[in-house]
């Protein structure tokens, strides 16, 4: 039932339309839904509709409401909030109510949204598919029978379904631009360090970032304005003030240069229909005034390969804290060992555990040079690489996923096919740069396609006029 987030502030602010009504209808249609889609680990419906009545009794007053006065969102379950259940939809933490809020959520609140549930993702934030949930998988709303990506996968469902016209995921290999191509909206990773990580549950601490998801390219924007900004609480935030990327959103493409990633788009496992989505979208930029070119990103090719060191290694060192003495699940044993050991076996599901086991191997003596050492050199000659095509072109192309999505229990048995699903993000993550994807038609399938916009270091407003020209082209 959601429209634009700019339209819905707009009407807010005239009077036109009340807060609670558009929380009550948003909340009315979560319960109607959600049963089949599964967008939600928590509806927080109370304090919804308490926030609501306090925007509408600023408007009364004539207060200013803030950007997002009244808007409904959707919180990744791995974003904390005081007082509230916050579970990274892992047994290890259900019943664990943090006592503190994370950055991005004061600032939404601040901003005058209001968060209307946690939603649903892969434990832990690792998976692609958010079938890796302890709660159980969420459904693609495009079809119920398919995956809606991960591991954001609840909250892109949210958005797609029209639970909530914006939602908030994390992004460390993918996670917010995989589902969002997979659901048929925006979604967004900023620049590594654009928005505090405060309050966000850690996985791979050098590779996450928080992001918007959303109908449209301006409402991400309008999301990402909100959300971004230095943090003293967050030490890896990037100082300076942020500068707002909603203003320049309609300001075309017009001299832009747009280089078509040919390691991404021509990569073994994509499929023609999607290739040829990219291929229109930028022959779309250059009816438009972009001039638009190939490039080569030689080392993007190692990306998943270099990931899938780093990314569990850090996950081994920041989930060795859930150990049943500090906060969460606890199971009982004869001594603290077998107390410690027996917590983790019946807290994690296998593939929390599978990347424990990896990322541990890749840290132990003997092997930290020949693993994640290498897998650090291929990250900085990714950098590299990266740097030497944004100095022909100021945004890249490719694919979001190699594929629309794949049908519920498809890949399950093989986390290597699953891992796959990644291979178009990845690289990005391991630069710290921005990307996003934005829908792009659909496949024969009738599934939606999402067509990859990549940035350098603080590009996101040549990033966000790209995706606003692809947007208005998109079949």
């Amino acid at each position: 039932m959601s429209g634009s987030a700019l339209d819905l502030v707009a009407g807010i602010r005239s009077g036109r339309r009340s807060a609670r009504e558009l929380v009550d209808a948003h909340l009315a249609e979560i319960a109607a839904r959600d049963a089949e889609v599964h967008a939600f680990n928590l509806v927080t419906a109370g304090s919804a509709r308490s926030a609501a009545d306090a925007v509408d009794d600023a408007v009364r007053r004539g207060d200013d409401p803030g950007p997002l006065g009244g808007v409904p969102i959707a919180l990744k379950d791995n974003l904390c909030v005081q007082g509230v259940e916050t579970t990274c939809s892992s047994r290890i933490l259900e019943g664990w109510k943090p006592p503190y809020t994370a950055t991005v959520v004061q600032r939404l609140r601040a901003a005058g949204a209001i968060p209307v549930g946690k939603t649903n993702l892969d434990e832990f934030a690792m998976g692609s598919s958010t079938e890796n949930s302890a709660f159980g998988p969420t459904r693609n709303p495009r079809d119920l029978t398919r995956v809606p990506g991960g591991s954001s996968g609840g909250s892109a469902a949210a958005v797609a379904a029209g639970f909530a016209p914006l939602a908030l995921g994390s992004d460390t290999g993918g996670s917010i631009r995989q589902p969002a191509a997979l659901c048929g909206v925006v979604g967004v990773k900023p620049t590594y360090g654009a928005v505090s990580r405060y309050g966000l549950v850690a996985f791979a601490s050098s590779l996450d970032q928080i992001g918007p998801f959303a109908g449209s390219v301006a409402d991400a924007a309008l999301l990402l304005d909100v959300i971004a900004g230095p943090d003293p609480a967050d030490s890896t935030s990037i100082a300076g003030a942020w500068e707002p990327v909603l203003p320049s959103v309609g300001d075309g493409v017009a001299g832009l240069r747009v280089g078509i990633v040919e390691e991404l788009t021509d990569a073994e496992g994509i499929h023609p229909e999607i290739r040829a989505a990219v291929e229109a979208a930028a022959s779309a930029l250059e009816a438009a005034g972009a001039s638009v070119g190939r490039v080569k990103v030689p080392s993007a090719v190692y990306g998943l390969s270099a990931y899938y060191l780093i990314a569990p290694a850090e996950a081994s060192s920041n989930l060795a804290r859930y150990d049943g003495v500090r906060y969460g699940l606890r199971v009982d044993g004869d001594d603290v060992a077998s107390m410690n050991a027996r917590t983790r076996d019946a807290g994690f599901g296998p593939e929390v555990k599978r990347r424990i086991m990896l990322g541990t191997y890749a840290l132990s003596a003997g092997y930290y040079d020949a693993y994640y050492g290498q897998a650090q050199r291929v990250r900085t000659l990714i950098i590299r690489d990266f740097a030497r095509a944004y100095e022909q072109f100021d945004v890249l192309l490719s694919p979001t996923s190699p594929t629309t999505a794949f049908a519920l229990g498809a890949k399950t048995a093989d986390p290597l096919a699953m891992y796959l699903s990644d291979i178009c993000t990845i690289p990005t993550n391991l630069a710290g740069h921005p990307a996003m994807s934005v829908p792009f038609g659909t496949a024969s399938d009738g599934l939606p396609i999402g067509v990859q916009v990549l940035a350098p270091a603080l590009g996101e407003r040549s990033m966000f006029r790209v995706a606003r020209a692809i947007e208005v082209a998109a079949p």
